[in-house]
């Protein structure tokens, strides 16, 4: 097994996994600390060590609100940990590898985690990469700044370094691509061979590296889960923020601390600069008018991110990949809200012009939801098949698409909930405190093994770790209006389109 590995800065040395056959390497720099002088800077190269550097536990997490304290699913899901280190230091990465020697050449998954861009961190339960190790895979997860510390943007910043303004979390994700692509062979993977993955924010992370033309040949393919979002209704979704907007946003919030600089700013501690940022913010609210104090989230400064990713995708201008997307059957759900139908034709009118008859004509269109919510469309899944269809016109690689719809036990009785199929694609259900039985294993496997077959080839098609062939999974086409839709009896291929889905399509 490979237990040591010389790395561009030092060796470092890892701990075998439950499964000793596999070597866990946890909490590797990638780059020099994010502090002092470097808060609000793009990441810098990495100082070099002497000796062996122990890597056998995860680095501290991101500055982010204490996980495991509050009530909500995720602090009951896996965010269980109120102990976890927590540090402004914290850019590292965690390789699983199953590799005995370096000339192993491995396909390799980079994996980007979710959480808004305010939470999240590599070391929840869920990403544990041992199961897909053992599918012949190198397994890296990378950590980045979420929130004020990676999205602040401000005239200064922007004066002072041109280059690199904001979108400091990006970079971050992108600082470990390159590590990746320049130290994983020592750890047996195939620098040739990389897929970047991740789900929500990470999903939207996936498809801003994709859509920032630096990256190109730097992966084969991209897995976005639940990251591909816009609203048909009213296009709102995981889209950047207008650069001048995030600079006054920015303005607000270095105004709110009681200093008169960026370099004032610095000095203050950063958790104190956590607990300002929850007092400038709306709560815990997500969204909010971009024009009021507001969440950071990536910025449109037209040096990493040129424009809303799902937009630059559809345009044709994103980086050579493969891609596999989807999404939870439960998430995210669209809706036209209308208190009456004459409101309803009224908005209908005004949102698709002369297609308004031919919305108005299904029966979808006038089905209710509550009081006022008309129309429901899943906001992902319509997204991701119209990118899918983009990608066709234009003669690229075929896009995978998949819809996760299993039940989810539970007295909570969660549906399938936005992020819920993770446990699923790792395979880690064990670690889960929900009731999972046979089917919902057997599910997972099946899932993971799809997942590790598009890794290594960029088709999930092929033999499971079963030794049977899987069933066939097409890729979304015009003429063949199919995905994969995963279930409690398996995976079973999507039949045909929906007239009213096709609608938005278009």
């Amino acid at each position: 097994m490979i237990r040591e590995v010389k790395t561009e800065n030092g060796i470092v040395r890892g701990i075998e996994a439950a499964d000793p056959r596999y070597t866990a390497f946890k909490g590797i720099p990638f780059a020099a600390p994010p502090v002092g002088k470097n808060r609000w800077r793009a990441p810098q190269p990495c100082e070099n060590w002497d000796g062996v550097r122990e890597c056998y536990r995860f680095a501290p997490i991101s500055i982010q609100n204490t996980p495991g304290v509050g009530t909500d699913i995720y602090c009951r899901e896996w965010h269980v940990d109120p102990d976890i280190d927590m540090d402004e230091d914290c850019l590292y990465l965690n390789v699983w590898t199953g590799a005995k020697s370096p000339d192993e050449k491995l396909p390799v998954v980079v994996w980007i985690f979710g959480g808004a861009f305010q939470w999240g961190y590599p070391a929840e339960m869920e990403f544990d990469g041992e199961r897909i190790a053992r599918r012949g895979i190198v397994v890296v997860t990378v950590n980045y700044r979420l929130n004020l510390f990676g999205f602040l943007a401000h005239p200064e910043l922007t004066a002072a370094q041109p280059d690199a303004p904001t979108n400091f979390g990006l970079l971050d994700q992108q600082a470990g691509l390159r590590w990746v692509k320049r130290n994983i062979a020592a750890f047996g993977g195939d620098p040739d061979n990389i897929t970047i993955a991740g789900q929500s924010a990470g999903g939207g992370s996936v498809m801003a590296q994709l859509t920032n033309p630096a990256n190109e040949g730097y992966f084969k393919n991209a897995i976005v889960q639940s990251g591909i979002i816009e609203n048909p209704y009213d296009h709102s979704g995981f889209c950047s923020v207008p650069m001048e907007l995030a600079e006054q946003n920015g303005v607000r919030f270095i105004q709110s601390l009681g200093v008169s600089s960026i370099d004032e700013a610095r000095q203050i501690p950063a958790k104190v600069l956590l607990e300002k940022y929850d007092e400038f913010v709306p709560g815990l609210e997500m969204f909010c008018a971009l024009d009021k104090p507001h969440r950071m989230f990536p910025v449109i400064d037209d040096k990493f991110c040129f424009g809303n990713p799902y937009d630059e995708y559809l345009a044709g201008r994103h980086v050579k990949a493969r891609l596999l997307t989807g999404n939870t059957e439960d998430e995210f759900p669209a809706y036209m809200i209308a208190d009456s139908e004459a409101e309803l034709e009224e908005k209908a009118r005004a949102r698709f012009g002369d297609r308004a008859d031919e919305f108005l004509a299904f029966d979808e269109a006038h089905r209710k939801t509550g009081d006022n919510l008309y129309a429901f469309v899943s906001s992902i899944e319509s997204s991701v098949k119209k990118l899918a269809l983009s990608a066709e016109e234009r003669g690229e690689d075929p896009v995978y698409y998949y819809r996760f719809k299993p039940d989810i036990p539970g007295e909570d009785d969660p549906g399938t909930f936005h992020s819920c199929e993770l446990w699923f694609f790792f395979e880690t259900l064990a670690k889960c405190s929900r009731p999972y039985v046979g089917r919902h294993y057997d599910l997972a496997r099946q899932m993971c093994d799809y997942w590790c077959n598009f890794v290594k080839t960029g088709d999930p098609n092929g033999i499971g770790s079963d030794g049977k062939e899987l069933p066939r999974w097409n890729p979304y086409t015009k003429e063949k209006e199919e995905g994969m839709e995963f279930t409690s009896e398996g995976a079973v291929p999507e039949a045909g389109e929906k007239e009213f889905t096709r609608f938005f399509l278009k």
